[in-house]
Parts: structure tokens; C-alpha cells; sequence
């Protein structure tokens, strides 16, 4: 809580802003790369942001959502077909493209640092209170200087 007054939270799921702006100085992302919404998202989010952090074990390692990469690449219509008819209840289909109920699948999930460049990685599932802390206070206070590594906190 000591932290809160020092920074302005201007994009999220739970702020009810619908463009991402221009000229954030971080961003935490969070979630692996899975569809084409997702990486139009990423590109702006870097292209408006100074420090972009992988936050959490989906964001670094493309963990969990990666599981889909088992059944090889171009795996999408498989994957939908799971997802939407063998495990549907109701509504037993297969979305069309472009129908705007799901975006399109990219052929190979990937975690944040393979489409755009990331400073820092966080990892966790989710990143520890202390670790989420100790990263935010370095940044405030200037730095890590640490591009491109991973950061080890106690």
C-alpha cells in the first residue's frame, strides 16, 4: 500500500479504459501470446511503453497456454474443435473466422519476450507479493539496470 501513492494504474482489465495510452513509462504484462488480438495488443502496448515487464510464468515462459504447442504447429482448427465441440454442452461449433466470438489462433503460442523485446522478467505463478515489491521500489528509485535478465529477488 505504500507503493500505491506513487504510481497511476492507466490500463487494465479492471480500469475501464478502452485504448491503451500513449507514453507509459511500465507495463506489466501479463499471459502468453495465443491469438492475433494478442499480438496486435503486445505491439502497441511496447510501441507506447518504456519499460515492459513479463510479469508472472505465462507472460515468461508461455507456461500453461503453451500446452497447445504439443499438438504441433498449425494446430488451430484441433484446437477449436476441442474446445468448442467435444467439450461443448450447447452450441456444438466450431466458430468461423472473423465471427468475432473467438480471434484467430496464431499457429504457435509464445511468452511476451519472443514478439516484442522485454527489459525485465518476473516470474511466478503469480510473482510473489515481496518480488512485486522489491521490482516496482527498484524502478521507482531509478533502476534496475539489468536489460534483458531476469531479476532475482531474495
Amino acid at each position: 500500500m505504500d507503493l500505491a501513492g506513487l504510481v497511476d494504474v492507466v490500463y487494465s482489465p479492471v480500469v475501464d479504459v478502452k485504448e491503451y495510452p500513449e507514453n507509459v513509462d511500465v507495463c506489466l504484462i501479463e499471459g502468453a501470446v495465443c491469438n492475433e488480438d494478442n499480438l496486435e495488443l503486445l505491439h502497441k502496448i511496447r510501441q507506447r511503453t518504456k519499460v515492459l515487464i513479463a510479469f508472472g510464468d505465462c507472460a515468461v515462459t508461455a507456461n500453461v497456454p503453451a500446452m497447445r504447442n504439443q499438438l504441433g504447429l498449425g494446430n488451430e482448427e484441433s484446437v477449436l474443435q476441442r474446445a468448442y465441440v467435444e467439450n461443448a454442452q450447447f452450441n456444438q461449433r466450431v466458430p468461423s473466422a472473423g465471427d468475432g466470438i473467438v480471434p484467430t489462433l496464431l499457429k504457435r503460442v509464445m511468452p511476451v519476450h519472443e514478439a516484442v523485446h522485454v527489459e525485465h522478467f518476473l516470474p511466478g505463478c503469480p510473482p510473489s507479493a515481496a518480488n512485486i515489491k522489491a521490482l516496482v521500489t527498484q524502478l521507482l528509485a531509478g533502476g534496475p539496470k539489468l536489460e534483458g535478465k531476469q531479476i532475482k529477488f531474495g
